[in-house]
């Protein structure tokens, strides 16, 4: 395996190149957002925000523009207020032009974290490259808002030393909860301040959701952990292990059956995430709890994958094979290569599985393998910048 990077001046040095790096990532995107139509998703969340505004629940009736439901906690319809404000074609400009961003910054500090140098250049290569990645091009396609919520806990997790550090996870789980488990890995790495922070601003929004939406109430309760209302758990885009489980058994598994499967899975899979962590590899470890929270995810659209990116430059610094077989899976979508859509996923025969859960099992596979390295492997020690100090063999 190729060395872990060390800390070093490399990693507190900013290349002159960088900002404008990122604004032009940024104006491209809101270049091509105002250009292009569809963003089905950010209608969606338009309609959330007009509920908050008309004092009307968001859940009471679908986006009368694509069909859709509003399924995301109330604080996020808070949130999405300003989308409503503007014309339809600004909302789109900024929108994608912020995930645009969000991108580069995330590429920006991932590079930062492993000690690595992040010419501009460099930044604008890598961004043009992650849009051949499924996940990304579908999260701009879509008009998601995973990219930004990526590079927020990412953030939080690379520098919890920060005295706000936690509020963005926080906040991220006010929008969608699954970052949550972020909460988990925090307290696992000894960073109870950020934990607490991250809690107590997580508990904020749903307060504010409560109290900017009438029958904000609704959404908390047994339909929070329902896979159904958001779509057909049974698609091939969700890419999570009760996705799996309600391919191979024809429909959507009961709750223990799901917990007792993705749930040692997420558990073991965050437990090798702090270790890394621990171990001095922040960026890995910030990537392995992702990991865990989209496998123990109801539903893990393919578009939540954006992970795929900062482990992607992570695993590169430590086998270029696998670093390029983890990428070669997002490239290739095999989950759209057998039949799909239309109920069609519970006719797979065995070997579609393989093709059509290629996102979990090439996760799993890569937290068995990281697993494994941390006893394989000597462990460097933790350095003060939270690098990796010896090379790692």
């Amino acid at each position: 395996m190729n060395g872990g990077a060390e800390h070093g001046t490399t990693a507190r040095t900013f290349s002159p190149s960088i900002a404008p790096a990122i604004v032009l990532v940024g104006l491209a995107g809101a270049v091509a957002g105002a250009i292009a139509g569809g963003f089905p998703d950010l209608d969606v969340y338009r309609h959330g925000g007009r509920a908050v505004l008309h004092q009307v629940s968001a859940y009471a009736e679908h986006d009368p523009v694509t069909g859709y439901p509003f399924t995301y906690p109330p604080f996020a319809a808070l949130a999405m207020v300003p989308l409503t404000l503007i014309p339809r074609w600004l909302a789109a400009a900024l929108w994608t032009g912020a995930s645009a961003a969000a991108l580069a910054g995330t590429v920006v500090i991932v590079r930062r974290a492993l000690g690595r140098s992040c010419p501009g250049p460099l930044v604008v290569a890598v961004c043009l490259a992650a849009v051949a990645l499924e996940p990304i091009w579908q999260n701009f396609a879509f008009g998601q808002i995973n990219l930004i919520l990526m590079l927020a806990v990412l953030t939080d997790l690379i520098w919890p030393d920060r005295r706000t550090a936690g509020t963005f996870v926080g906040i991220a789980a006010g929008i969608k909860l699954t970052p949550l488990v972020f909460v988990v890995l925090l307290v696992l790495i000894g960073r109870q301040a950020a934990a607490a922070r991250a809690t107590i601003t997580f508990a904020v929004t749903v307060l504010a959701g409560l109290a900017a939406m009438p029958g904000a109430l609704a959404y908390w309760g047994a339909r929070t952990l329902d896979p159904t209302r958001v779509g057909p758990p049974s698609l091939a885009h969700n890419q999570s292990v009760s996705g799996v489980l309600t391919r191979l058994f024809d429909g959507p598994p009961g709750t223990t059956l799901w917990i007792a499967v993705a749930g040692p899975i997420a558990v073991g899979t965050v437990l090798v995430a702090a270790a890394w962590w621990r171990r001095g590899d922040r960026v890995l470890g910030a990537c392995l709890g992702a990991l865990a929270m989209l496998l123990a995810s109801p539903v893990s659209w393919s578009h939540h994958w954006v992970w795929a990116v900062p482990l992607s430059i992570a695993l590169w610094e430590r086998n270029r094979v696998a670093a390029a077989l983890w990428v070669a899976v997002f490239v290739a979508r095999p989950i759209l290569w057998p039949p799909w859509g239309e109920r069609r996923e519970y006719a797979w025969h065995w070997y579609d599985h393989l093709d059509g859960n290629a996102y979990v099992i090439a996760a799993i596979a890569i937290s068995v393998w990281l697993g494994w390295s941390l006893w394989a492997e000597p462990g460097p020690t933790a350095t003060a910048g939270g690098g990796l100090s010896s090379r790692m063999p």
